[in-house]
């Protein structure tokens, strides 16, 4: 090294040589296990679910039991066992080729890291109520919210958590409200601006809010952040990517959406003697 060239400095890096460090907790021997304070085999295991420890782990907040309780409702919601959806046809394809079922599942669950589906819309579904709500606070209409947010997409209804590509409406918004009726959620104030939206939209392009404009804006009012809603969503699809998996498995190998070499369009050069 020159002379005239500064060391750099590697502090950072050398506190943490040859030993890991963990703010989260760990198993202590002789001690006991330790989850963001609390031990586990006492005051976890057996008495709250474990959708709150999923919470907890991912928030370093253990929620009340309503919560993990609405969560746990919504993953079985948002995970069916249908093999036309993109995350679970990988779980399928799984299957057929004799691969295993955490290799598979773990596949699927890696394609809902995407920009068009899965949970980084819904990452970003958080992200919009919640400027929404600040823009509401600052003096915008809900109107004007609706004007801005198409104007961004040429006037097209384009909002994060609203309008479906194939259907109208959204069944799961109305089995979620059961859900939070039944455990005695009141809506909030993020609720309530996505149902304003909702409304404004229906009359403008009659397009109203979807699963992820519901979620987006009920997590909203239990002061979720958009990072912290992505990371305990982070494998709400594989209960159903399992299941096509196993449905896949247990039939005979290769028979998941087969082609025949006539089933190809081959455009490149005619067939040839090599």
């Amino acid at each position: 090294m020159s002379s005239t060239m500064t060391k750099p400095d590697t502090s950072l890096w050398d506190q943490q040589r040859n030993k890991i460090v963990s703010k989260k907790g760990g198993w202590f021997v002789g001690d006991g296990i330790y989850c963001h304070g609390y031990d586990m085999m006492d005051e976890l295991v057996g008495k709250v679910s474990y959708m709150q420890v999923v919470m907890l782990n991912a928030t370093g907040r253990l929620p009340e039991r309503h919560v993990a309780d609405w969560f746990e409702a919504v993953h079985i919601c948002l995970s069916w066992p249908d093999s036309r959806i993109w995350c679970n046809h990988i779980g399928a394809l799984g299957g057929t080729m004799r691969a295993s079922a955490v290799a598979s599942t773990v596949a699927g669950v890696l394609a809902t890291d995407s920009r068009s589906y899965g949970i980084k819309p819904l990452k970003e579904g958080v992200a919009f109520i919640q400027a929404a709500m600040a823009s509401l606070k600052g003096g915008l209409s809900v109107e004007a919210i609706v004007v801005n947010e198409c104007e961004k997409h040429g006037g097209k209804p384009y909002i994060m958590g609203y309008a479906r590509p194939i259907a109208k409406g959204d069944e799961r918004v109305l089995a979620m409200e059961l859900v939070a009726k039944n455990l005695d959620f009141s809506d909030g104030e993020h609720l309530k601006l996505a149902y304003d939206i909702d409304r404004e939209l229906l009359a403008r392009f009659n397009e109203g809010m979807n699963i992820n404009g519901y979620m987006s804006a009920f997590l909203s009012d239990q002061h979720f952040t958009p990072e912290e809603v992505y990371r305990i969503c982070a494998t709400l699809v594989a209960s159903g990517v399992s299941a096509c998996y196993v449905d896949m498995r247990d039939r005979p190998a290769e028979t998941f959406l087969p082609l025949r070499c006539d089933d190809i369009d081959f455009q490149g050069k005619p067939h040839r003697t090599l």
